[in-house]
């Protein structure tokens, strides 16, 4: 049995998310359905990272198991002659064995990209913020989450998760013109985790509220306390660490 790793690129407005849903439109389902016609076999995709609705991804991994002959440069033109346009596998190689995309993943980086300008081209990766923002303290903001936390307070509620600590190693506001991305790097990340971070930080910038509320909102562990979520357009899983 050979062990197929995949790195995918999605626009993920049309998705229900990555995960595999009964009744809705996923990113997971659209390849599995691709790889059952092109194998001739039912396979199942491990994926590194479960981007919810909306969620877009430039390099997210995957790997699955197959008896097919069929090699890797074959599995990638196939795949992308059957899918849908908003969904492209850039890499297919054979990996050892034993790879798992997600048990094996040390950490991924997300990116969020705001636009303080309005955008026509852009319009669905970006959340357009109309009001200005004061980016030194969503730095601050932003260099407080570094190391380890119970990030209870920013994952929606009702988590199937067995705790909330992520261990964060980057976390910074890039500002360029009218562009503020927001790039968090860390060991694992809960559901919804990165747009309430974004939308709480937002809400600093706007000076809605300051410096010490956002201190106060770990140790609350309450999802309440916290700002709202930013839309999920602006969201892209960047990259995934082996």
């Amino acid at each position: 049995m050979r062990n197929i790793k995949l790195v995918i690129e999605y626009d993920g407005g049309a998705y229900a998310g990555w995960q595999r849903q009964a009744g809705d439109p996923t990113v997971q389902a659209a390849l599995e359905d691709a790889l059952a016609t092109l194998l001739r076999e039912s396979v199942t995709l491990n994926g590194a990272g479960r981007t919810d609705a909306g969620v877009h991804a430039r390099a997210q991994v995957a790997n699955f198991h197959t008896s097919s002959p069929i090699d890797p440069v074959r599995i990638r033109r196939g795949l992308n002659a059957l899918l849908p346009r908003d969904i492209a596998v850039v890499v297919c190689e054979e990996a050892v064995a034993s790879f798992h995309a997600r048990f094996d993943a040390v950490a991924r980086r997300y990116v969020y990209t705001i636009s303080t300008s309005a955008t026509a081209l852009d319009r669905r990766y970006v959340w357009h913020v109309r009001s200005a923002l004061d980016a030194a303290p969503m730095r601050e903001a932003a260099a407080s989450l570094l190391g380890a936390h119970d990030f209870t307070s920013f994952c929606r509620t009702g988590a199937d998760v067995r705790h909330y600590v992520c261990r964060v190693s980057e976390a910074e506001w890039l500002v360029s013109g009218a562009r503020i991305r927001f790039a968090v790097t860390a060991d694992r990340f809960l559901h919804g985790m990165v747009r309430a971070l974004v939308g709480s930080m937002v809400d600093v910038g706007r000076g809605y509220r300051d410096l010490a509320w956002f201190g106060r909102i770990l140790g609350t562990k309450d999802r309440r306390e916290a700002g709202p979520a930013a839309p999920a357009r602006g969201l892209v899983l960047d990259r995934v660490y082996y």
